[in-house]
């Protein structure tokens, strides 16, 4: 007889706990072999293909595509063993233990020994679970029952976010599945009985002037009408840690302009050698920024608060904010301060290519000591970055235009930027963080300066 086991959506690395299905890679009713990818799920991170430690038939889905899901909760089903007839989405069979399976180690989700199948906790009084529930004959909820006391009897995480998306109390409805169970026919019945019903200024007050109702319909369009957008995935992510940083860094900002017209030449004059690869002003201005933290390591570094320390990095893992289709994602250049600017420039275009193919992972996404953010592509001259927690510093860069400067005494046209840089005061003072800019600035005068450190 085979064995239907079932793999829980595993632990996915950096502290993430929950996960959006985006696409089943299988049915049920194909076979899959160990490891095989069977679905891609997006993390507050990146884009992630899980595969299963499994091989034979796939027997049930937990969860359509846009449902999020919890670390540890069900994925899908697997028959191993003889071959068998699926039987749709739905709860797994009980079995015993299995003996074949993937001998890889998905980050945090181990499988070096045969898995022992537990029975899930169910809440009471619910004898079965669904993956996808099935409408009933009868789906009629009562009308206004009182809350009940103990746990909702909910399984589905999509009735659980249909509610939510509509403000039900699940607690006051009736479910028609097996001992109570609440299916998803019994929310969208509910649903259409709230929009059905007479709203209840027409009951109350059938003598309200037009003008008084327009007033009414108004106030309530504006108080609870707005469009909701869910706070999740990569804008959930972005949320949480610029909140934190506000919250934590007692950050300050200092800025200067900079004549770049002499770094536009060395990027020009490094462009114009046959088969050479494209030196990027990004690059270029990474590049300094390790010359620079080599000068002012405090700006390195992370603050221990409740150890009340200042840790100072030896490395430099260098992030720059990259904007997506999925939103803003700040890559990380591991080990930058032991490249040069080709090298950089090189593993900049790669990381880019994979963030707006959205195959980046989470470890590509962690781990930064220090952010350059390049804001002046959305041409604009100057910004007061927040920095990116638990780092100490950002360096922001406009855009690069003409302008009026005054070049050896003369008034002249040249290419003009502002260099914007917000630190965290905890770990230095403004002449610390000046001398920071101040030397960026110069490089960008004249990148000479950078043979020096070359």
């Amino acid at each position: 007889m085979p064995q239907v086991l079932e793999f829980k959506l595993p632990d996915l690395g950096e502290g993430l706990t929950e996960a959006e299905i985006v696409r089943w890679l299988v049915e049920v009713g194909d076979v899959v072999a160990i490891d095989q990818p069977v679905v891609e799920v997006e993390t507050a991170k990146a884009m992630v293909e899980v595969p299963c430690p499994y091989g034979g038939v796939v027997t049930a889905r937990f969860g359509d595509e846009g449902t999020e899901l919890p670390v540890g909760a069900p994925l899908l089903t697997v028959a191993v063993g003889s071959p068998v007839e699926p039987s749709g989405d739905g709860p797994a069979a009980d079995s015993g233990t299995e003996d074949s399976g993937s001998g890889n180690v998905l980050v945090g989700y181990g499988t070096g020994a045969p898995p022992v199948r537990r029975r899930r906790v169910r809440p009471q009084g619910v004898k079965a679970a669904v993956a996808v529930p099935v409408a009933p004959e009868t789906a009629v909820p009562e009308p206004e029952p009182a809350p009940a006391a103990g746990p909702v009897a909910v399984v589905s995480p999509l009735v659980r976010r249909l509610a939510r998306q509509h403000d039900l109390d699940l607690r006051r409805l009736a479910g028609s599945g097996p001992d109570g169970l609440i299916l998803r026919a019994d929310v969208e019945s509910a649903i259409r009985s709230a929009a059905e019903a007479p709203a209840p200024e027409a009951v109350a007050e059938p003598a309200v002037s037009s003008g008084s109702s327009v007033s009414s319909a108004s106030s309530g369009s504006s108080a609870s009408g707005g469009e909701r957008v869910a706070l999740r995935g990569v804008r959930g992510a972005v949320a949480d840690k610029l909140s934190r940083s506000r919250r934590e860094i007692p950050d300050a900002t200092c800025w200067v302009d900079a004549d770049a017209t002499e770094l536009m030449a060395a990027r020009a004059s490094m462009n114009s050698v046959a088969g050479a690869s494209k030196a990027s002003v990004l690059a270029l201005l990474a590049r300094i920024c390790t010359a620079a933290l080599a000068r002012y390591p405090e700006l390195n570094s992370t603050v221990d608060q409740e150890a009340r320390e200042i840790v100072r990095l030896p490395q430099v893992h260098l992030g720059f904010a990259a904007q997506t289709d999925r939103g803003l994602v700040v890559p990380v250049v591991r080990d930058a301060h032991e490249r040069n600017a080709e090298s950089i420039g090189a593993e900049i275009a790669r990381l880019t290519e994979a963030a707006r193919m959205g195959t980046l992972t989470p470890a590509q996404l962690t781990g930064g000591t220090f952010t350059l953010n390049n804001y002046g592509v959305f041409g604009v001259d100057g910004s007061t970055p927040i920095i990116n927690h638990p780092e100490a510093a950002m360096l922001g860069v406009g855009r690069i235009v003409p302008k009026p400067w005054v070049y050896e005494g003369q008034l002249a046209v040249r290419q003009v930027v502002q260099l914007s840089l917000t630190f965290d005061h905890r770990v230095c003072d403004g002449g610390t963080a000046g001398g920071f800019l101040r030397y960026v600035a110069d490089c960008v005068e004249r990148p000479a300066l950078l043979l020096r450190s070359l």
